[in-house]
């Protein structure tokens, strides 16, 4: 009967306008056909003609009076925020739907599990949670979680946008974030709980500032003030309203007071997926388009190293996009090699080039390429091209072959030997360069710069992140050692690059050759040259097995995950 009583009232809340409209019409109406119904027919026939004669005038006046009020009342509208009920069974997003992050949807279960069972959590005395706050790259999932969540909780989902907030009038932010709150619990007490979903966080959750001179800050922080009065006010009532917070920035960017406890009690961080992860996730996507029989998706996953699931759909739609534009109704391996090169090399050129400057070009490639091909420890040869893009003549482009998370001096040593492979190679041809290795030397010079300056890999007595040290507090014969070591890194590995490239002389030659020729080559290319010459490639890495996913039951509780 509670329930029955809550939703009646939420639907006089939402629709009162209407219902007193269609009530205020029926007595205008009646009322007075009632009243006419009993004069004379001659009097009838005058009042109706008068008053038919004036109605015109009596709506043109009764809007703008009204128009006048609403001006006065709700200040023409700025704070006005009304953000329509999404149903659980209209988001259908369930976790299966939710490719990987299987160590987020455990925890995403564990709050279902709360809001469904809230009577045991009672029992014990304890308390649902306020907020739960989702940080990650973006399109990795965070959106599609929050979803989730509210469709196997089978409760309504509130979705806003932290810049839905902000408004250059003061106190705006602030009614805004009221009305929602407002809103979820009316929804809360009608169907037992509610979810508030806010996106972009940090736009509205951002550390106040106290002393600005200006006081532009004064919305901002009246904004904020009004959050945490708002999540403070959820335990005021039994049915509980859930906000998920969603950003792609650290949680330090966030105020203290409000990832507090009693505010947004838990954090989830959503990573990028690893490679049996990628793998699911292209599988898929895979099924939304026709790919050729037999699709190595593994391989294509192996390729997409760091890609998010955004990223993933995406390859896989340019790729159609890329078979739909040669006519053909079916997207091959090299539609989808393509839209990765498209993605991230962007759209190809063809320049005019004199045969020296592509014959140089073509050098300059072949030495990267044979420096990481035969040395690198973690990086792995996408794609060679001498055709410009993005701004280059050529290009060599890297993947790693899995996910690392840190570097340590040999690979850092290996990227520094990559960059200068395109100079060392064209010295070693035409005895000079060209500027086109300003871009190699700024990365190897950066890298080398932080091995000595910020990880202590320089000479051992040059230890610690000399960066945190004001450089007018440096010695300046601290600055000459440090810049020192720092060409001592960058000559070694050069002259680490020339040794290789003369001992692979006849290798430089032919990919040169063959860039020259045909201005692209792929991996599978690149391989099978190399194989000529006795250096097979490097065994691909073996996805582990995925974690198992946590599963609901009929009931929607959540299944033990059993592990041997």
């Amino acid at each position: 009967m509670k329930k029955i009583w809550s939703r009646a009232r939420l639907f006089m809340q939402r629709w009162w306008l209407a219902v007193a409209i269609v009530v205020g019409l029926g007595l205008s109406i009646g009322l007075p056909l009632w009243y006419l119904a009993g004069m004379e027919p001659a009097l009838r026939r005058y009042i109706i003609g008068i008053n038919m004669a004036g109605f015109p005038m009596t709506i043109i006046g009764t809007l703008i009076f009204v128009a006048f009020l609403y001006l006065i009342q709700y200040g023409g509208g700025f704070a006005r925020f009304r953000k329509a009920r999404i149903d659980a069974q209209n988001v259908q997003v369930r976790f299966p739907d939710v490719i990987g992050l299987t160590e987020a949807k455990r925890e995403a279960l564990e709050v279902v599990e709360l809001i469904k069972d809230r009577a045991a959590l009672k029992k014990v005395g304890g308390k649902i949670i306020h907020g739960l706050l989702m940080i990650g790259p973006p399109g990795c999932g965070k959106t599609m979680l929050a979803k989730a969540i509210a469709t196997e909780a089978g409760v309504p989902f509130l979705s806003a946008a932290g810049s839905e907030f902000v408004e250059i009038f003061v106190g705006v932010g602030a009614s805004r974030v009221r009305k929602l709150f407002k809103q979820a619990r009316q929804y809360a007490q009608a169907y037992g709980a509610a979810i508030i979903f806010i996106d972009e966080l940090e736009v509205v959750g951002k550390s106040r500032v106290f002393f600005d001179a200006f006081g532009g800050s004064s919305e901002s922080n009246s904004t904020l003030n009004q959050l945490l009065v708002e999540m403070d006010g959820l335990t005021d009532i039994d049915a509980p309203v859930v906000v998920i917070g969603a950003m792609n920035a650290q949680r330090e960017v966030l105020d203290p007071a409000l990832v507090r406890p009693g505010r947004f009690d838990r954090t989830i961080t959503i990573g990028r997926p690893n490679l049996s992860e990628r793998q699911e996730i292209f599988e898929y996507y895979a099924k939304k388009i026709r790919l050729e029989p037999g699709m190595d998706l593994g391989r294509l996953a192996r390729k997409a190293v760091y890609k998010t699931p955004a990223e993933i759909e995406n390859i896989l739609k340019e790729a159609a996009l890329i078979a739909t534009r040669d006519r053909r109704e079916i997207v091959s391996y090299k539609d989808l090699s393509s839209a990765i090169e498209r993605i991230e090399l962007g759209l190809a050129h063809r320049l005019n080039l004199t045969p020296k400057e592509k014959r140089m070009t073509a050098y300059h490639e072949a030495g990267h390429l044979i420096v990481l091909y035969l040395t690198h420890p973690t990086n792995d040869v996408f794609k060679a091209s001498i055709i410009e893009r993005g701004g280059t003549l050529g290009v060599v482009h890297s993947i790693p072959r899995e996910e690392l998370y840190s570097s340590d001096a040999k690979t850092l040593r290996a990227h520094i030997n990559v960059a200068l492979g395109g100079y060392a190679a064209e010295k070693l041809k035409f005895g000079v360069t060209t500027d086109g290795v300003s871009a190699d030397f700024a990365n190897a010079v950066e890298i080398a710069h932080k091995m000595v300056w910020r990880y202590g890999m320089g000479p051992e007595d040059l230890v610690g992140d000399f960066t945190l040290i004001p450089k007018e507090q440096l010695s300046e014969s601290l600055k000459e050692r440090l810049n020192a070591a720092t060409q001592s890194i960058l000559h070694e590995s050069l002259k680490e690059v020339e040794s290789l490239l003369r001992e692979h002389s006849s290798i430089l030659e032919r990919f040169a050759e063959e860039l020259v020729r045909r201005e692209e080559l792929d991996y599978d290319e690149i391989a099978a040259i190399f194989t000529e010459y006795g250096k097979p490639p490097k065994p691909l890495p073996v996805p582990a097995p995925a974690l198992p996913s946590p599963q609901l039951d009929g009931n929607g509780n959540g299944s033990p995950v059993k592990t041997g």
